[in-house]
């Protein structure tokens, strides 16, 4: 069996994606890859998976599956189906998705499911984006990253959920951040298809802007910085305990 690290590589963009392409061979030269990814894009689709028809995956080639299912469905086969992979692999990749995942992406984007889903799991797990075109410059620096959190000693608990953009310019560096505050111009535009019927289009017609933040990942983007943020899968917010006890208490009559 090979000593080298075994890493699970997957994206939201689909399998033949450029991103994941440039990712696969960086990481090729360090470590033995097996790809579980979309057939298809893929991207917005959360950490849904899919529990109401069967899932089709094909073996396009050696160590590379497609699944015509989410990002999460990818990495939960990936882990769940008998002998797909020699072993339980050492870190989970996804990526290098075409385009940011900053601030409250996360919550919508299928990349960063893809790693968290890895994360649930118990292994150290990093999702990738970029809003440059460059994917093999980014697949270079995410290889260096993915030695460096093999290395890492993290503390004992959760397993490490990192999520890392790269800027659309040559980047002056590399920030540590924490998530900022990413806003679209939300619309849901309704048309009419050529019967006369109605449909419906989510997302206006303008791009995302961003709240300034301090130390946030979409300040490390717009000063040119790779941004690194440290993601938890901890869903319980301690804040509001006061709040969910007066509401589990005893009823008070108007």
């Amino acid at each position: 069996m090979s000593d080298r690290p075994l890493l699970l590589v997957s994206n939201d963009d689909g399998i033949d994606a450029p991103g994941n392409i440039a990712l696969r061979e960086a990481l090729a030269t360090f470590g033995d890859v097996y790809t579980v990814a979309p057939q298809t894009e893929q991207s917005a689709k959360s950490h849904s998976i899919t529990l109401h028809h069967p899932l089709r995956f094909n073996e396009i080639s050696e160590r590379v599956w497609a699944v015509d299912g989410t990002p999460a469905d990818c990495v939960y086969v990936a882990f769940f189906l008998k002998d797909l992979l020699p072993r339980r692999p050492d870190l989970v990749v996804s990526g290098i998705n075409h385009g940011p995942n900053l601030g409250n992406d996360v919550h919508y984007s299928g990349t960063v499911a893809a790693a968290r889903e890895g994360a649930l799991r118990g292994v150290p797990s990093i999702a990738l984006s970029s809003s440059s075109s460059d994917m093999e410059g980014a697949a270079q620096y995410a290889k260096r990253f993915c030695k460096q959190l093999l290395r890492s000693t993290p503390p004992k608990g959760q397993a490490v959920l990192l999520n890392v953009n790269f800027p659309h310019v040559p980047p002056k560096g590399v920030r540590a951040t924490r998530l900022g505050l990413r806003l679209y111009s939300d619309d849901v535009e309704v048309r009419d298809d050529p019967r006369g019927r109605h449909y419906l289009w989510i997302g206006g017609p303008g791009g995302a802007r961003s709240e300034p933040v301090e130390g946030a990942d979409t300040e490390a983007l717009d000063e040119g910085y790779i941004s690194v943020t440290p993601l938890s899968i901890e869903a319980t917010q301690p804040d509001h305990f006061g709040v969910a006890a007066y509401v589990a208490g005893p009823t008070e009559e108007p």
